[in-house]
């Protein structure tokens, strides 16, 4: 019996420590920017819809990462 992996069975895009370039998508209900990675979802306090960034992952959950804005 061969079944569809769920999306938080797959392997993450992103592991903690990774610096990468995102732009923040959308804005959620706690005011955190959302961006995408390869259609997994990255939560980046204090930024705002429409922002280029870089961004460091520093949790990884099952679902979600959460970054924090790198400053250059």
């Amino acid at each position: 019996m061969d079944e569809e992996k769920k999306s938080y069975e797959l392997p993450k895009p992103v592991k903690e420590g990774d610096i990468l370039e995102v732009t923040i998508a959308s804005v959620g209900g706690k005011g955190d920017g959302m961006a995408k990675k390869d259609g997994f979802v990255i939560f980046v306090p204090n930024t705002q819809k429409g922002e280029a960034i870089k961004v460091r992952i520093v949790s990884l959950k099952r679902t979600f990462g959460i970054g924090e804005k790198v400053e250059e």
